[in-house]
Parts: C-alpha cells; structure tokens; sequence
C-alpha cells in the first residue's frame, strides 16, 4: 500500500531523533522568547533553551496542563501576533471557560499534511467518497479530517453529526466509502439501518472508518467490523496539540502510527511522572515540534498509553502508540464532548431550587453511551407544584445543554436521597457493562 510520505514516515530512528533534537533546540528557543508562560516555567527549574543537549535533557522541563490554557484564556498560550492567527478552535473545560488554540497558514498546511498521512496509512485514496459524521464548530476533529480527506482527492460528504436516517441516505445515494465518527456511532448507526431494513454489509459501500474522539476497546472494534464489514480504525488528537493527525492505525491495525519529526511523545508514571520504559503503559505526554502560533512543552493528555518503537510490517518505522486504555483524571468522553463532574456541578449550583448534591449515571442506549443526572432537589422546594418541579428541571436542562453542548437525561430526586459518605463522594456510578 502507497505511503503518502515516506521520507519522513519511514525514517531510520537514528535520523528521526536527530531531526528531533534539532526542531526542539529550535522551538524551545522560539517559545522562550514569545511566551511568557514558558519563559516562567523553565526560569522555575533554573533552565534556558541553550542547557538542552539531547532528547533526554527534555525530562528536566515542568509539564504544561490544561490549567495553563484556562488561566491564559483566552489567547495567554499564543505566541504570534492575532494578525498571524487564520483560525482559531477551542475544546470544553471544567469551569467552563474553553481551552483555546489558534492556527497560523503554516499550521493549517502542516496539519493538512498530517491527517493526508494518517488517512492514506488506512488505504484511503482519490478514488473514496468521506462521509464526516464528526460535529462541525469548535472542535477540531471534523475540519481536519476534511483537510486531510481533501488532500489526498477524496471526495468528501461534511454532514456533520446526527439525523442518522439522512446520513444512511446519504450514504446510499452518494456511495460514500468511508465513515468519519465516533465509534459509537458507526455502531448506532448500524442499528438504526438494520430497523430500516438496511444490511449495512451488503446495502452500503462503506469500507473504511476513521474513528476517533473516544476510545474503544478491541471487542468493540470487532462489533463494529461485523456490522459494516469494514476496516475500522481509530486515531487520537487534542486540541491542545493541533487536533487529528497527531497519531493513527495503518490498514494492519497494530498501533497507532505518531508523527514523530512534528511530536515527541514520552510516557511518565502518572503519579511520579518519572520515564518509563518502551512498552509499559503510562500518561502520554507530547511536545509540538512544528506549531506556530500555539506550541505546547511537555503536555500532560491524563490518557493511558504504551509505546513500540519497533518497525512496522507496513514499512514505516515511526513509534507506535497502544490503545488508549483510560485516564488519569474523571473526564469522561460522551459522543465525542469532553464531560467533567464539575461542569454539571458548577451548573446545578447556580440554580434555584436544586441542592448540591447528585450523582452521574453512564449507561448504554443501545450503541451509543449516555448519561442520566441524578440531583436532589433543595428542601425548600420540594413542597412545590409539579408545574414549579418541571421549570427547576426545564432551566437545569437547558444551563446544561449551553455548558456541554449535549442533553443528558435528569432526574430529580428527593432531598437526602443520594448516599452521603465521609470520604471523596461517589459522582459517577458506570452501568455500562451492568445492562
């Protein structure tokens, strides 16, 4: 199978650390003169650009987090003037202030080079048609997967996400051949075909899916291929770091392939965060290599991950991430939105009638996964009207909806009725694999 670029997809590792080393001595030095935020964070360790010697020097540098960008909101991560600045995006954060990232040209073009590769490692060529089930907007996950799609001469479909019996139609109509989406999607998707009679194996053309914005487990990979009959792989990006392109599965599905000559990825014991060693799973941490306008140091992502660094029987020779295993943190992925236990509680709390106490419910509903929120209502106002009950219910609902863009089931329940506990409060009770 073609390799979209091969100089830099199937560099010997000597060569690869070697250009490495060279672009981080040369964005080190860039973001220490156009950052603050970086200029105070190598001063509190006593380094400057000129101390890194080698890749391993990279270690003795303090992690950037998301609390760096929602304290810089909303452009205290940028490092070029607003006029350099060609688009900007943004992912959700606990406070509700967003996380935001912007792009330069030669962003977008290095971006759109990246997803090209990542998508032709599937065996997506000129002659497909992409259908983007990904949610057009802030999220970056939809608009570089177009870029990329566009650049290798697929023909692509920007539906966006929803309104699954138009997409089918689409689907059908157009000959669409791949499946941009979630994973629990792609397998809702087949559900709500197979009630409309529709054998997506032998009805539809689909046979390739990009699958990101959550992860998936091996066996759900497998129920997706049953359903399709297609090749379903999965690739991972943060807005934080650029988006998609970051890292993806070639059509052997045997690791995700990383753009190492524009990332260097380390993985850390989460609680130490000392280096550990290729193929014991860890926090993934990243640094940009390439990016303009917002370059990250040492990004801490909270998810689980490994790395092989042997070459591939595809022939590229770049490090390979595992599966996504989890998290270090409490975030959860609904459909592709980044949901925190504290953006519904920074909600409930301003609202009248509701106490602070609840409790998150994540469960299945057929394929996709969805929440059911669980909060008290207040004494005061547990002797009031169904009608007072409904519109307490009808505002939380919609203060909801503006925070994380989804609209999760609510239940009101009576007041002490959720579990109290000396210890840190059980907010999240998972029913998945219990249905």
């Amino acid at each position: 199978m073609p390799i979209w670029n091969p100089d830099m997809e199937c560099m010997p590792r000597e060569e690869i650390e070697k250009l490495q080393l060279q672009r981080l001595k040369k964005n080190l030095q860039y973001v220490y003169e156009r950052s603050e935020v970086y200029r105070e964070k190598f001063a509190s360790v006593g380094f400057t650009p000129g101390d890194l010697k080698c890749l391993n020097d990279l270690s003795k540098l303090p992690m950037t987090v998301k609390d760096d960008f929602r304290e810089g909101y909303p452009f205290g991560m940028f490092t070029v003037p607003q006029e350099q600045v060609v688009r900007l995006h943004a992912s959700s954060g606990t406070t509700g202030k967003l996380t935001v990232v912007g792009c330069t040209h030669n962003d977008l073009n290095n971006w759109t080079e990246l997803v090209a590769r990542m998508v032709s490692m599937t065996g997506v060529d000129s002659s497909d048609v992409a259908q983007i089930a990904f949610g057009y907007g802030l999220f970056t996950g939809a608009h570089g997967l177009q870029y990329g799609l566009e650049k290798v001469g697929a023909t692509v479909i920007p539906i966006s996400g929803g309104n699954s019996e138009k997409q089918l139609m689409l689907m059908k109509d157009f000959g669409s051949t791949v499946l941009v989406s979630t994973p629990t999607y792609a397998l809702h998707l087949a559900e709500i075909a197979m009630e409309a009679g529709i054998d997506p194996r032998t009805d539809l053309n689909i046979r390739i899916g990009l699958f990101g914005g959550e992860a998936f487990s091996e066996e759900y990979r497998q129920e997706i291929q049953k359903y399709w009959g297609m090749l379903a792989t999965d690739n991972y990006g943060l807005s934080e770091v650029g988006g998609p392109g970051f890292s993806g599965e070639c059509h052997l599905l045997c690791g995700q392939h990383v753009a190492e000559d524009q990332f260097i990825v380390e993985i850390v014991d989460p609680e130490t965060l000392q280096p550990l060693p290729a193929g014991e799973p860890g926090e993934v941490i990243i640094t940009t290599l390439c990016r303009e306008a917002v370059p990250v140091i040492r990004y801490r992502t909270k998810d689980i991950s490994s790395l092989n660094y042997s070459v591939c029987d595809c022939g590229r020779t770049t490090a390979r991430l595992s599966k996504i295993t989890g998290r270090s943190d409490d975030m959860m992925v609904i459909r592709g939105v980044n949901v925190f236990p504290s953006q519904i509680e920074s909600v409930l709390v301003n609202i009248d009638g509701l106490a602070p106490h609840y409790q998150i419910v994540r469960y299945n509903k057929g394929y996709l996964e969805d929440l059911e929120i669980r909060v008290e209502i207040a004494e005061d106002a547990f002797t009031d009207t169904y009608r007072d009950l409904e519109a307490i219910e009808q505002k939380f609902k919609q203060q909801l909806y503006k925070v994380l863009s989804l609209n999760p089931k609510v239940k009101l329940v009576e007041p002490y009725s959720i579990e109290r506990t000396a210890g840190k409060a059980k907010r999240v009770i998972d029913m998945r694999d219990k249905q």
